[in-house]
Parts: structure tokens; sequence; C-alpha cells
């Protein structure tokens, strides 16, 4: 899944939505910027019908950051959708399956197992 090399965030900007998505490593960026691109989130959140969206790129943050335009249905105030302020959003995207190569393990999250 691709939490296993980044996280993220999302939330509202009026009808609009954005997903920030930050690689643990620089390799995990560099993973993310060649293969993360704005078709891939669309047609990952196809069912959203998608018209318009960009993508950021923030290399100092290992982060690509996406706008989703009119993906709210209104937005908070006038939307009848459950998450009105798409906040789960970034949480679906990290569920996305990706393919790692094995030689490629590195771009996964480096957190070490707290002790018991």
């Amino acid at each position: 899944m691709l939490s296993d090399i980044a996280h993220g965030r999302s939330g509202d900007k009026g009808n609009h939505a954005n997903i920030a998505v930050i690689a643990y490593n620089p390799q995990g960026y560099e993973w993310l910027k060649a293969n993360l691109t704005v078709e891939v989130v669309c047609q990952y959140f196809r069912e959203r019908k998608i018209h318009r969206a960009e993508r950021y790129e923030a290399p100092n943050l290992l982060g690509l950051n996406f706008m989703l335009y009119d993906v709210l249905e209104g937005g908070a105030s006038r939307s009848l959708l459950i998450d009105t302020q798409g906040k789960s959003l970034a949480y679906h995207l990290l569920q996305m399956p990706i393919e790692i190569p094995d030689e490629a393990l590195k771009l996964r999250n480096p957190q070490e197992k707290i002790p018991s």
C-alpha cells in the first residue's frame, strides 16, 4: 500500500479538496514523483468524477500536494456527503495498492519496532 512509503493529510478548501502525500525518505519521494501522477489519483477516485486536478511538488518536504477541484459537492456547509470536508481522502489514497520491487524495500517506513 502507499502507506508503506508515505503518510498524508487532507482537507477542504471550500468545494475543493487537497491531499498531501509525504514520503518517509528521499528514495520514496522519487518513487512518488515518478508514479503518483494526477491521472493515477483521478483514476483511484473515479467515483468522485474529478474533472480537474493539479499536483504540486514540495521537494523540501519530500511531498506532493494534490488539489481536487469541485469534489466535495458544495463544500462543508452544503454537501450531503458523510465526509463534507474531505478529511478521509488522504486515508483512502494511502490504502492504494502499489507494487514495490524487492530492491526498493528501502522506500518503506523506517520506523523501528518499539520494544515491549
